[in-house]
């Protein structure tokens, strides 16, 4: 047996063990359009995976991980989602924030910040977009400014669309920190408590009714001197090596999860009749190939902006192909007042596929310039 299947046997044992007791109830719960779901349960999940060492498996062995390669750290993503079990809380900083830390971050930072994210005793949220800047990053407006005794950065502005602020207790902020700059530079990533005063956090609520994401305000919020990621004004360097981790090994979990959703559109279009379309049946077949082609291209290192704009647009259409599988059914709410399906959340959630993350036409013009060498897109 290989090492990477005797790491997936090793996975695949511990999550048939652990996933039951306490826990049973929490499988399947949570995920896009549901991360409200049993938030406390799977908090406590989490770190119960930490205490057993399979947290932050693919960071190095000395901060905290497992030193996983990428083919076991796939088999481990792989396997969480063929288990249903819940989903992850801590993603932001352990997919995110931490593996930016390890490449960027100073020593201190490291010490200071890797190991709550490996506990999942400190919850990270993500400060890019803002109302006027949202897969626009270089337009961002929120200013950071050194106090008059050089100690402390204080952070005005607003951030939008900010996933989980509302459990976070730290917020990695893209803010412009040299007066006078413009676009790209004098950009700095600034680590910010949530919990602090002239911070203000309020929930955005979403078409299916809950609020995964939020606005945050900053107004005069400070932060430690030494909480700037990189040096000052080499913040756009460092938001897109995080950008890049955000697209990366973890999303081959998220096709599993495609696949279950795959799996269950089908069984329903069989139990209502729905096959026997012709339309239905090829759209189904067209989609199950297209999923095919995205397992294939992510297993290859396809580059992340084109991964994206894949998956968002396959999930999204799936959305599309639900409501019509579902037939008249889907115009109705499940309960009251407003208790949605799977099938209609999915519907409902999958909209912002395309948008979040970096909006499709964001991720285009990245393929088109850098990629491919096109010529840059006139701007004014």
């Amino acid at each position: 047996m290989s090492s990477v299947e005797e790491f997936r046997a090793e996975i695949r044992a511990w999550l048939a063990d652990h996933l039951g007791g306490e826990f049973a109830e929490l499988r399947g719960r949570g995920g896009p359009g549901r991360e409200h779901e049993a938030f406390e349960g799977r908090l406590a999940w989490e770190r119960h995976m930490a205490a057993h060492g399979w947290t932050c498996v693919g960071w190095p062995v000395e901060h905290g991980g497992r030193g996983a390669s990428l083919e076991e750290q796939i088999a481990f993503h792989e396997e969480y989602a063929l288990a249903d079990a819940p989903a992850r809380v801590n993603h932001i900083g352990e997919q995110l924030l931490g593996p930016t830390l390890i490449a960027f971050g100073t020593e201190e930072q490291k010490k200071r910040f890797l190991p709550p994210i490996v506990a999942v005793e400190e919850l990270w949220c993500q400060g890019y977009s803002e109302p006027d800047a949202g897969s626009d990053l270089a337009n961002v407006r929120t200013r950071g400014a050194l106090s008059p005794d050089g100690s402390q950065w204080v952070v005005d502005g607003q951030k939008i669309w900010t996933s989980l602020a509302h459990e976070a207790q730290w917020c990695f902020v893209v803010a412009r920190t040299e007066s006078g700059s413009r676009r790209h530079a004098g950009l700095s990533y600034l680590l910010v408590p949530l919990d602090r005063p002239g911070v203000e956090v309020r929930p955005i609520v979403q078409l299916t009714g809950t609020s995964e994401f939020n606005e945050v305000f900053f107004d005069g919020a400070r932060t430690d001197a030494s909480h700037v990621v990189g040096e000052p004004g080499d913040g756009w360097r460092i938001a897109m090596a995080t950008l890049g981790f955000e697209r990366g090994v973890s999303t081959l979990g998220q096709q599993v999860g495609f696949r279950r959703e795959w799996d269950g559109l089908a069984a329903l279009a069989r139990r209502n009749g729905a096959i026997a379309d012709p339309l239905i049946r090829d759209r189904l077949v067209q989609a199950w190939i297209d999923l095919e082609a995205m397992a294939a291209s992510a297993r290859r290192g396809v580059d992340p902006s084109v991964g994206k704009l894949h998956w968002a647009a396959w999930h999204r259409g799936l959305g599309e192909l639900a409501m019509d599988v579902c037939g008249a059914a889907s115009t109705l709410a499940a309960g009251e007042p407003y208790e949605l399906d799977e099938w209609q959340r999915l519907f409902l959630f999958s909209r912002a596929d395309t948008i979040y993350a970096g909006s499709d036409e964001i991720q285009k013009n990245i393929v088109a310039e850098r990629l491919l060498g096109l010529p840059k897109e006139a701007r004014v």
